[in-house]
């Protein structure tokens, strides 16, 4: 299988997208971040010192996903229709489990913007929350589903 991310000199490239047929492009990502019965006790309680961390964390996953094209380098610049977040919390593991959904009309897109939003989110809950747990841990991202493009529909089994 050719990677279409290098070129015929095994270059990088950005992928030429502008022959694709634009489609309504729909993607879902999921990550998980755990910690110590203290700190999640402080988010639940909303305690922390830097404000609400479940809500903040949203926002930051909003933005991620937008700015994706400026972090990782061959995404292409798109215009997202409508990004949605929620968090899950476990009480029993003590983490959360962040979801970022991504819709948009294009001719690429979609997993690489959930799945940054879903990134910087669980960023944004350790950076609130680190003076209380250095151990955290973000594990799980991942795409869930994802629909619209040549690739079609995909939807995790597990």
């Amino acid at each position: 299988m050719r990677l279409t991310h290098l070129d015929d000199k095994n270059r990088p490239q950005m992928v030429d997208a502008s022959r694709k047929t634009p489609t309504e492009r729909r993607a879902t990502a999921s990550g998980r971040i755990t910690m110590s019965r203290e700190a999640f006790d402080t988010i639940i309680n909303e305690r922390a010192q830097k404000g609400n961390v479940l809500q903040t964390a949203i926002i930051a996953a909003i933005c991620g996903a937008k700015k994706t094209s400026e972090l990782i380098p061959m995404c292409h610049t798109l215009i997202l229709d409508h990004i949605s977040c929620d968090i899950k919390e476990e009480e029993k593991s003590c983490s959360f489990r962040l979801f970022t959904n991504v819709k948009l009309s294009a001719n690429t897109g979609a997993e690489m913007e959930a799945l940054t939003g879903v990134s910087i989110g669980l960023l944004t809950i350790y950076d609130m929350i680190k003076a209380i747990d250095k151990t955290m841990v973000i594990s799980d991202i991942r795409l869930e589903s994802k629909e619209g493009g040549k690739s079609g529909y995909y939807e995790r089994k597990t």
